[in-house]
């Protein structure tokens, strides 16, 4: 396990956590190389089948990162993550995915600094839990 490597998969609402990761690239800070960056308009337009389908086809972990709750573009979005999101993480544990595995939280433009400790933190956990290996619906240790 020594050579694992964390496939995870994150993904950023346009207006504020992608410009947050574009800042970090911007300033060079570090973060996980194995982190991959999907692009939306919106948090509110991350399905929880998305996170379902990252999981289904090889990601070992998920992230969702949306602007703060107040502060979306499109007024409530990320309201509506926040909902759906937790309901999801029920799902996963009903699924025997480990809770460590998804991430839900908020990143502005101007937090590089925390996309950056967001990231590397994910990257950790996940590589402390091992490859995700699903078998019917239940992880296997």
């Amino acid at each position: 396990m020594a050579d694992f490597e964390p496939k995870i998969v994150a993904f950023l609402c346009n207006w504020c956590s992608y410009a947050g990761a574009d800042k970090a690239g911007g300033q060079k800070l570090s973060y996980s190389p194995n982190v991959k960056l999907i692009r939306v308009m919106c948090s509110g337009r991350v399905d929880p089948q998305f996170v379902m389908d990252a999981f289904r086809q090889g990601a070992d972990g998920v992230m969702v990162l949306g602007c703060h709750p107040g502060d979306c573009h499109y007024r409530n979005g990320n309201h509506k993550t926040q909902k759906r999101m937790i309901l999801l993480e029920k799902l996963l544990q009903q699924f025997g995915i480990h809770k460590e595995r998804f991430l839900l939280d908020w990143v502005s433009a101007g937090e590089s600094e925390k996309f950056q400790k967001l990231t590397n933190s994910m990257n950790e956990k996940i590589a402390e839990l091992g490859p995700l290996r699903l078998t019917g619906n239940r992880e296997v240790s």
